[in-house]
């Protein structure tokens, strides 16, 4: 193999490496030459849907940037910075780790907390907490099972010892994730915005490094590897799973606190997907006709008689590289070398646009980089996209082909238990909660994570949501629902949204059935996120999440997963969700409907998959949202949990269950009781209030312009509708925390 790693290379080659005829002819044309294998395997990666973008970029680019709180916007730097006040600032992200964990769940997953967590700290933040939103396929597989044990101990082994608390996330089930899980994870960091560091080159003549842990032949081609499908054979790529070390990361972690306090850094970027080769030809792009002279072979190897290809491309975890002021190496190698990592200076920054890359000093590419970044001359397509036709046999949907139950309390048992619904106490127990004292919510439970900012008034609130059954069925209306419930988590929770960061997973782009979700959820996004005024501050795109067996292609559920930051501008009105008083008035906020649409209780009890996207109004919405603020802000209620998956049956549970209390409430007359307790139409809050505060309530209600209903009160344990005995609270519990674990421990 190493003779032929100069030689030109065929187009036999460039289509193994995942690039297409065309595109090899256009690398061409951009070389004004053939360009020999290296170059080629540079090109893969950098060219790759996981790098470029270039089935999604068009679309992209029409999501707003623009918020009353931004610092950095969507595409600037490694993640968006926002400010929260105060002179503090907030770096956060979310990526996904897909295919990886498919495969290698373990290391596939250990690898996405690890690299997220880069995303923050090569900026100059330092990462507070960490979320994650995960999809299973059918969890009676033991393939499932497997999967589940696998990421779930590898998110928890990582963020464990890198020691960043995990503070919420999510869970969700279903056939369409079989082959194809999803893991998107998601942090967020604390920042002197004055101290930010860019991932950009400047200076000919600087130096540059590459610092951390050494380079291996683990990852290489995991960029590319990302944007492949999964099939029966992909374990045969179990080499582009990457390998972490989360004691060397802390230690890496450290050392760029202490750097990012010197004046020795120009620029640093992480080296994630593509490693190398990407951070060069990015920081190179980013600055003004500047590229760089690599050598390879000062590159610290973990094997002998690494391919120059192999060093350029492998995704060893744990590495940055530096570009350094000229005259101050000696400042990066004292702290690097304080630290016990590693800190070698492989290149030097040069006039022009051209990065060049040497082996024992022999040139073995020379590329221009600004040919191989998103947004310079990586190719951009406009894909083909239509309708496709169960969409509009989702609508065809009518309730009343759906006959009530008889028991509406076994109903109400049966979807407590479920996967989806019950507690995910299974996996948060494996995930350290408390470490660095910041979390609020532990003991609190809220909507939203809730961490503090010490020596400040504020907290940061996040959140990650996203119901891809509801976006599956509708993805306009699907995607505004995930963002709007992200903006309801962090409004009840007593936060301001501020900005969202996503994680975009979804099938084959050359699939035109595909191709029409993404850009509907796409179009729905950026509605809410107006109307939010939240921008998009990046984030990820994860095509070719689907399964190809016998010739058939199955895709995900389309899962435009939205994280999301807001600021608690005053701590003491953080509103958390548990019930606190027996006798307090149980009220809920906004319009119920007879729709059981998408929901978990018309999915899972009746079996009926082809419904369309529960009720939602982005106004209605909006102005709900602003209700819920002012009642916090005047302290009219004492809790405040949003209604969601499940519906009001299980929210009232989820109010009852912390402090062991019950409720007593009576349904709507005219909505049917089925779609009351357990359809999940959106925009509807559940508040408590207490005696003392209903005048004031009922009066700031009253002028409100909102919806509101008085549902009943809280109990002492017991949960009755309608006068007829539910149960009680503790047989709840018991059912609420098992539901899941019985599932994975048999």
């Amino acid at each position: 193999m190493e003779s032929t790693t100069q030689q030109v290379a065929t187009v036999e080659q460039a289509v193994e490496l995942g690039l297409r005829e065309d595109e090899f002819e256009m690398i061409k044309g951009i070389l004004g030459r053939t360009p020999n294998f290296t170059e080629t395997a540079v090109y893969s990666v950098m060219w790759s849907e996981h790098c470029s973008y270039k089935n999604s970029i068009f679309w992209l680019k029409q999501l707003p940037k623009d918020g009353p709180h931004m610092l950095v916007k969507a595409g600037e730097e490694n993640a968006g910075l926002v400010d929260l006040g105060e002179g503090i600032g907030c770096v956060f992200k979310i990526e996904s780790h897909n295919h990886p964990s498919a495969l290698e769940p373990y290391q596939g997953a250990a690898t996405g907390v690890g690299g997220i967590n880069r995303d923050i700290f090569t900026m100059g933040a330092r990462p507070i907490a960490q979320l994650n939103s995960l999809r299973f396929g059918n969890i009676e597989r033991d393939r499932t099972k497997w999967l589940v044990k696998g990421v779930v101990k590898g998110i928890g082994d990582y963020g464990n010892s890198f020691g960043i608390p995990i503070v919420g996330g999510e869970v969700f089930f279903d056939d369409s994730y079989n082959t194809n899980p999803l893991v998107n994870a998601f942090s967020a960091g604390i920042i002197d915005p004055s101290k930010m560091i860019s991932a950009t080159s400047a200076g000919p003549g600087n130096p540059v490094f590459i610092v951390g842990s050494s380079t291996g032949k683990d990852g290489i081609a995991g960029a590319a590897f990302a944007s492949k499908d999964i099939t029966e054979d992909s374990a045969d790529d179990l080499p582009s799973v990457q390998v972490g070390d989360p004691f060397m990361e802390k230690l890496l972690l450290e050392a760029t606190m202490e750097l990012a306090e010197t004046d020795a850094v120009v620029g640093m970027q992480d080296m994630g997907a593509a490693g190398i080769t990407c951070s060069s030809c990015e920081m190179s792009a980013a600055g003004e006709n500047v590229g760089m002279d690599i050598h390879l072979d000062k590159v610290p190897t973990r094997q002998e008689n690494m391919l120059p290809y192999e060093i350029l491309l492998s995704e060893s975890q744990e590495r940055m590289l530096v570009v350094v002021h000229k005259g101050k190496e000696q400042i990066v190698k004292d702290i690097f070398d304080k630290w016990d990592l590693h800190a070698e200076e492989i290149g030097v920054v040069t006039e022009g646009g051209q990065v060049r890359y040497f082996m024992n000093g022999e040139i073995v590419g020379d590329v221009p980089a600004e040919s191989l970044v998103l947004g310079g001359g990586a190719p951009v397509y406009e894909r083909e996209y239509k309708e496709p036709a169960y969409y509009q046999e989702y609508k065809k949907f009518n309730i009343d082909d759906v006959k009530q139950p008889d028991d509406l309390r076994e109903v109400a048992f049966s979807l407590l238990q479920h996967p989806n619904i019950a507690s995910k106490r299974w996996v948060y127990e494996q995930y350290d909660s408390m470490v660095g004292t910041k979390n609020m919510a532990t003991n609190r439970p809220a909507d939203a994570g809730i961490v503090n900012i010490k020596g400040t008034d504020r907290a940061l609130a996040m959140t990650v949501d996203c119901n891809s059954r509801y976006v599956n069925a509708d993805p306009h209306v699907g995607t505004m629902i995930a963002v709007s419930e992200a903006a309801r988590n962090i409004t009840v929770a007593g936060g301001e949204p501020s900005a969202i960061t996503n994680c975009l997973n979804f099938g084959n782009p050359y699939n035109p059935e595909s191709y029409w979700q993404f850009v509907g959820a796409i179009k729905g996004m950026s509605d809410a996120c107006r109307k939010f005024e939240t921008p998009v501050t990046g984030g990820n795109v994860s095509f070719y999440n689907q399964t190809v067996k016998d010739g058939v292609e199955v895709p995900v559920f389309p899962t435009p997963t939205i994280g999301m930051i807001g600021v608690v501008s005053d701590k003491s009105k953080i509103m958390t969700l548990d019930f606190k008083y027996k006798g307090d008035l149980i009220f809920i906020l906004g319009q119920s409907h007879d729709d059981i649409g998408s929901s978990e209780y018309v999915a899972s009890y009746h079996g009926i998959k082809e419904t369309p996207a529960p009720y939602f109004n982005l106004e209605e919405e909006y102005a709900l949202h602003q209700v819920v603020k002012g009642l916090i802000q005047n302290q009219h209620i004492n809790a405040a949990h949003d209604i969601s998956d499940g519906g009001l049956f299980v929210a009232l549970t989820e109010m009852a269950m912390p402090n062991g209390l019950g409720f007593d409430i009576v349904t709507d007359s005219e909505v049917r009781e089925d779609a009351f307790l357990f359809g999940e139409g959106q925009g509807r809050v559940v508040v408590t209030v207490n005696e003392d505060q209903e005048d004031e309530f009922l009066e700031y209600m009253m002028n409100s312009g909102i919806s509101f209903t008085l549902l009943g009160h809280v109990t002492k344990g017991k949960m009755m509708v309608d006068d007829e005995h539910f149960g009680f609270i503790e047989e709840a519990r018991k059912l609420y925390e098992s539901g899941l674990a019985k599932h994975l421990e048999n």
